[in-house]
């Protein structure tokens, strides 16, 4: 799954906005009655979801951005808090329905992938999330890398939700009419080697760390 972070020079979004914006993006594409049996994106999600559920975050400015979104996905947009920096602009991610890493269409390949970093000033402004996503305090990752992580661990919890019990699924019709709202933070170490959560992501570590790291995880 291609994502598609907005890179905005003069007015740039959050880092932790950019996150919850790609988490939301990546469960509404997946919700959407197109991703559904019989829907025209159901059969390309369902392969990749029977896979590695790889994500590329890749930036795009201007042009570039308004280019992309002629393509088949789902665009999430998010403001930043009214307390934020002077000139923080709104995080938007575009989430495209899943295909081969090669060929892309012309308008995604040509986008960078690697060094993709946004401010990481300023906590999450998201307040009563059905969801909460955890990120690793022992490790750092780079804005794209970040949003990808996140987008995992809010499609983990959007799939455990939809088969769980009936406890999980009116968590997930009450994170459906709450447009899927997540809160993206950094716990203490103390809390994150508690342990709580409901699903975790382990990312194999192709790029960015050394070998199988967990990054993130999720509960309800």
């Amino acid at each position: 799954m291609q994502l598609v972070l907005l890179r905005d020079r003069i007015h740039p979004a959050r880092q932790v906005d950019a996150c919850e914006a790609a988490a939301r993006a990546v469960v509404f594409l997946l919700d959407d009655p197109r991703t559904q049996p019989g829907g025209p994106w159901h059969d390309a999600v369902q392969q990749w979801s029977d896979k590695r559920i790889r994500k590329i975050v890749r930036r795009a400015s201007g042009k570039r951005w308004d280019d992309v979104q002629a393509l088949d996905g789902v665009t999430v947009s998010q403001d930043p808090p009214a307390d934020a920096a002077p000139r923080t602009g709104p995080a938007m991610v575009r989430a495209f329905v899943p295909a081969p890493v090669r060929p892309q269409p012309k308008p995604i390949d040509k986008l960078q992938v690697s060094g993709t970093n946004l401010p990481t000033d300023g906590l999450s402004a998201t307040s009563d999330a059905v969801v909460t996503i955890e990120v690793n305090p022992r490790i750092e990752m780079t804005t794209g890398k970040a949003c990808a992580q996140c987008g995992h661990a809010a499609q983990l919890a959007h799939e455990a939700m939809t088969t769980g019990n009936d406890d999980d699924r009116r968590a997930l019709e009450e994170w459906r009419r709450d447009g899927f709202r997540v809160r993206v933070v950094t716990p203490t170490l103390e809390h994150w080697d508690a342990d709580g959560a409901r699903v975790r992501v382990i990312d194999a570590g192709f790029t960015e760390f050394d070998g199988p790291t967990a990054t993130t995880r999720a509960q309800w």
